[in-house]
């Protein structure tokens, strides 16, 4: 018989507080295999009035979307797992998302709305080695000025696409050697480093 795990708390989704509204985002999978993925975010009862807000954030190609959430899955619930919380899965219909994870997911979603589709694994690749904090800094500066579905080719959005989807984060740089010198030289000291 299989042992039941004992989460740190109930949870929809990828680690949605299972409470009563919720600031989350929300992953919109339509049926069939052609329809566009929208991600929403929901504002919560803690928004400015007593109805639930809406902001729509990014309609994702569904081929665009096939090729990201295989891993965005597997990040999520390692994350999700690390905190004792019960893991997700994508599926058709809404799948609720928890506000930081949502966050995340959107910046990776920006980033390959319109990119080349050869260079999605790099821009899944680094997007894996961005640490949470430096996703969620660019959620908020994308957000603020282009973070609706219009936005595809406007500032921050149009960054993220080159920051991601350019080059291989471990590719970028690369050392030399300098050649040796013929023979031991004076190096010169400023100084302010004499006795």
């Amino acid at each position: 018989m299989a042992e039941r795990t004992t989460y740190a708390h109930p949870t929809r989704g990828f680690g949605v507080p299972a409470t009563s509204d919720p600031h989350h985002f929300v992953v919109a999978i339509p049926r069939g295999n052609t329809a566009p993925i929208l991600i929403r975010e929901h504002l919560g009862m803690g928004s400015e009035s007593a109805r639930e807000q809406v902001i729509d954030r990014v309609l994702l190609e569904r081929a665009r979307w096939s090729a990201i959430r295989a891993e965005v899955q597997r990040a999520f619930n390692a994350r999700l797992a690390e905190h004792n919380l019960a893991g997700g899965t994508w599926k058709v219909g809404e799948t609720p998302v928890d506000r930081l994870l949502g966050k995340e997911l959107c910046i990776l979603a920006w980033a390959v709305e319109r990119l080349d589709p050869e260079k999605i694994r790099v821009a899944v690749r680094n997007w894996l080695a961005l640490r949470p904090e430096e996703r969620w800094w660019l959620f908020g500066m994308t957000a603020v000025a282009t973070g609706g579905p219009q936005d595809a080719e406007k500032g921050w959005r149009v960054a993220l696409r080159f920051a991601l989807g350019d080059v291989a984060q471990n590719a970028q740089l690369k050392t030399r050697m300098l050649p040796e010198q013929a023979g031991p030289q004076e190096q010169g000291t400023l100084p302010v480093f004499h006795d």
